[in-house]
């Protein structure tokens, strides 16, 4: 039998909603076997986080071996990697063990505001690891943190993702939820040498929490089954936004997204 699998590198959310456990979750639910290297521990609930705790280079190093030695990913993404000390460890093993898909989700600040990546680890991601990355996935604020941009429009969104193609991503995708603009989330594609879009109602409301990872991870998941970067996108787009729409309504804060949405929709179950 041959199993899609997929490997994640991010840290840990023991509420569920977000990093390795949405990950898994993600994976599972497209179908593919999901592998994990934790990078860090956070402690977190719905209303904000309330500490990170590192794992050691050398644990993060020896879980990059045990998967390289004995797995072969179909493809590979990366969400909290905190240091420039991991991401670049994180960018050898990649060309010892010659994995390919790289999905980038830069993961830098926690819904409620606390600093998921060190600021010296962002020149890191830029030098070392963007340009292995078949597709990187930021948000706004995220866009304007690797570029140094300020972005307010339509146009500064694109022109975003053409200066992350310039680094060397593939493919860069602008996520547009954190536009304050019209009713539509708009995300933007864009390939070095067109764009796409896609649009999507906006909804509303407060259960949010690990949406970047959740998307990033169906990405992955759909890569990994041998899908185009563009198809890939488009279903992990129905996939999240079946994940907000269907809220669970968990916690006091920004709760989980619905995991189960999407398959349950595909069966006809709401």
């Amino acid at each position: 039998m041959n199993i899609a699998q997929a490997l994640t590198i991010a840290g840990a959310d023991n509420g569920g909603g977000a990093g390795i456990q949405a990950d898994l979750k993600t994976f599972q639910e497209l179908g593919v076997y999901g592998m994990t290297v934790i990078t860090a521990i956070a402690a977190q609930n719905t209303t904000g986080v309330q500490g990170v705790f590192p794992i050691s280079y050398a644990g993060i190093a020896q879980q990059l071996d045990s998967t390289g030695a004995d797995f072969e990913p179909h493809a590979v993404k990366t969400g909290m990697l905190y240091s420039a000390e991991i991401i670049r460890l994180v960018a050898s093993k990649w060309r010892q063990y010659g994995w390919s898909n790289l999905v980038i989700d830069p993961v830098m600040v926690a819904k409620g505001g606390a600093p998921l990546l060190q600021q010296e680890a962002v020149q890191a991601l830029i030098e070392e690891l963007l340009p292995h990355a078949l597709i990187t996935t930021p948000n706004i604020p995220e866009a304007e943190l690797l570029t140094g941009m300020s972005i307010s429009s339509l146009s500064e969104r694109e022109e975003a993702a053409k200066q992350l193609v310039q680094m060397g991503t593939a493919y860069a995708l602008i996520k547009g939820g954190h536009d304050a603009g019209s009713g539509m989330i708009v995300d933007v594609l864009y390939d070095g040498q067109s764009f796409h879009y896609l649009e999507n109602n906006r909804v509303n409301t407060r259960h949010t929490h690990g949406t970047g990872c959740t998307f990033s991870a169906a990405i992955t998941a759909e890569l990994a089954k041998g899908s185009t970067v563009v198809a890939a996108v488009t279903t992990a787009r129905a996939f999240i936004q079946a994940a907000i729409e269907d809220e669970l309504g968990i916690g006091a804060g920004h709760g989980p997204t619905n995991h189960f949405a999407y398959q349950r929709r595909q069966r006809g179950e709401r």
